[in-house]
């Protein structure tokens, strides 16, 4: 079988050669899990048994008016899983992106008070997790809420900033309230880079001996194709394992293609200028090429086997490349190549390669 022909029904699956070591999980969009992108929701249903809604359970898809919910986009994922034998993931509740404004305003103008802001979190946790409670395997409670450099282990956000930097023991706590059984996360990027990763394991380690029920952390696997050495990986596994702490890879991907910035940044607000010598693979990306994202991505999950005791949970942050957030980050415009099928919805060598390492 070759990379140009999509896997026939009876072909081993990537939910099939797993299902004995962790849940392999995709991120989707509305068109996925709606039917209207029919075919794309088949092959996620069939290699995939975990699912993460890429947008559509953020603050501002949910919740984008005070008092305004809008859940029709959300159930249907839960409703797509339920049906296809799926576990859902919450991405995310706490975030400082994706929050319309109004969550951080006050009266006449001036930002809310602590008070306030601790309230419509509240609220907003229970009507989100409590909707879903039973339904839903854990929550991604705080996402992204470490700096990247700097004196401050807190990132400046408004969170932090009207509330203090208790803000994240009390979205855990409020999370724990709205549904006691699912399993609440840490979720952030760039934890390979030492610097990063000492400052998330001294928080996690005040809200444990504080008592905030966290559960779990996920590693985004937002990694290039030669870099973060594997030794990296490696390490962080360990260090939040060591913890005690349940470890998920999320929202892997590879990139592909040439950066000015600095490798590993997956600040959504990150931007660079376009010009084409960053965009190189527009019509397609070369057979030696595709080698070395088989590769790269054979490596990656020979590491996550070797780690299966702690890690519970890989989900690739997209299904096809004609979906990834990438191909518009940090450069809007590109043509990236990042994930296991094409956007023809073929499986590319990776797949086979992630196929393979996991027989």
């Amino acid at each position: 079988m070759t990379g140009s022909a999509q896997p026939a029904a009876t072909a081993p699956t990537l939910r099939g050669v797993y299902a004995d070591d962790f849940l392999i999980g995709v991120a989707l969009n509305t068109a996925m899990v709606t039917g209207r992108d029919a075919r794309s929701g088949e092959i996620a249903a069939r290699q995939f048994d975990s699912l993460t809604a890429e947008n559509d359970m953020k603050w501002a898809e949910i919740n984008p008016q005070p008092g305004v919910y809008r859940f029709d986009a959300a159930d249907a994922y839960v409703d797509f899983a339920q049906k296809h034998s799926m576990t859902v993931i919450g991405h995310t509740l706490v975030w400082h992106s994706q929050t319309p404004r109004w969550v951080f305003e006050g009266e006449n103008g001036q930002p809310a008070t602590r008070e306030m802001l601790l309230q419509r979190m509240r609220d907003h946790i229970f009507a989100v997790a409590g909707r879903y409670k039973g339904r839903i395997k854990g929550w991604d409670v705080v996402n992204e809420a470490i700096a990247d450099g700097g004196a401050d282990t807190l990132r400046d956000s408004p969170w932090r900033r009207i509330i203090g930097e208790d803000f994240i023991d009390h979205a855990f706590r409020f999370a724990r309230e709205a549904d006691p059984e699912a399993e609440l996360y840490y979720n952030d990027y760039n934890l390979y880079n030492r610097d990063k990763r000492a400052r998330v394991l001294t928080m996690l380690r005040g809200m444990i001996a504080r008592g905030v029920p966290v559960d779990g952390v996920g590693e985004q696997g937002h990694y290039q194709i030669g870099f973060p050495p594997l030794c990296d990986i490696e390490e962080a596994i360990e260090d939040f394992a060591a913890l005690g702490l349940k470890v998920m890879i999320t929202e892997l991907d590879v990139d592909v293609l040439p950066s000015r910035g600095a490798a590993g940044v997956a600040d959504i607000s990150r931007r660079e200028e376009f010009e084409a010598a960053l965009n190189p693979y527009v019509n397609g990306l070369p057979e030696a090429e595709q080698a070395r994202l088989a590769e790269r991505y054979a490596s990656l999950f020979g590491l996550f086997l070797k780690h299966k005791k702690h890690i519970t949970r890989v989900t690739l942050w997209g299904l096809h490349d004609g979906s990834t957030w990438l191909n518009n980050f940090p450069v809007r415009g590109r043509v990236n190549h990042p994930l296991l099928i094409d956007r023809d919805l073929r499986p590319k060598p990776a797949f086979f390669s992630v196929l393979e390492a996991g027989k």
